[in-house]
């Protein structure tokens, strides 16, 4: 069985996109890259404590790999499942920050994540949230899911996180940011923009979603606007959850 190092930084945390880590690595101060053959791991100091993230990818089997090996090298604390999420619950506003408490797969079984709203008070909580293998778009699919596993959101990654947490005995903890609301539909075109690429051919394929249909121009500013402002949030949100955890 592998043995895991004592913890050396406050909190580990798995985004998995740059739109998602960015505005969080800008808050983080002396930070040093360790660049490996796939992936990149990133160390540095913020609210005064030692932490460390990547950027996995999109996609359980990517979050997986990453929480593995974040796990491995850099042994946190508290590892941290962050980015954005769908809302399924139609009482989740899109920007709202959710912590979740636990994470449902179907065919998988549930793993709690820890507890932190007494961190965040202001988060919505007591809620799971549902990992799949792909974007859930329109509406009735949201609603299918909702009804499917009683999730109040989902995303494509904090299961494998939570699951990689769970074999290392590292608590995990969810913090996620609603980008749609359940009563929002996505264009059919949003999932090409989140697979494992390089910037410049997401900005290719965003370009030929646009050729195909001009009218899909305005929904994808609007959705890059809405990233914008919820990666600030999401890098503040963080920042707040490293200040108020306890000293190791």
């Amino acid at each position: 069985m592998t043995r895991f190092p004592p913890p050396r930084c406050a909190a580990g945390f798995i985004f998995a996109l740059e739109i998602e880590a960015d505005p969080f690595a800008a808050r983080v101060r002396d930070a040093t890259t360790l660049r490996g053959p796939v992936l990149s791991f990133h160390e540095g100091t913020i609210a005064g404590r030692r932490v460390t993230w990547v950027v996995s990818g999109a996609g359980i089997v990517a979050a997986g790999r990453a929480a593995t090996a974040l796990l491995e090298g850099h042994a946190p604390a508290l590892l941290v499942s962050a980015g954005f999420a769908g809302g399924l619950d139609p009482a989740l506003a899109r920007g709202a920050v959710v912590l979740a408490t636990g994470t449902v797969r179907g065919g998988a079984p549930r793993f709690p994540l820890a507890r932190i709203a007494a961190l965040l008070p202001a988060a919505s909580t007591d809620v799971d949230i549902a990992t799949v293998d792909s974007i859930v778009a329109t509406t009735a699919a949201k609603r299918d899911l909702r009804a499917a596993t009683g999730a109040a959101i989902v995303d494509m990654e904090t299961h494998a996180v939570a699951a990689a947490a769970a074999a290392a005995k590292i608590p995990c903890a969810s913090v996620r940011i609603v980008s749609d609301a359940a009563g929002d539909e996505l264009p059919a075109d949003i999932a090409r923009l989140v697979t494992p690429q390089s910037a410049f051919r997401r900005a290719g394929a965003a370009l030929a979603a646009i050729g195909r249909k001009p009218a899909a121009a305005g929904t994808l500013w609007r959705l890059w606007e809405h990233a914008v402002v919820d990666g600030r949030t999401l890098a503040a949100t963080l920042e707040r959850l490293v200040a108020a955890l306890p000293e190791e």
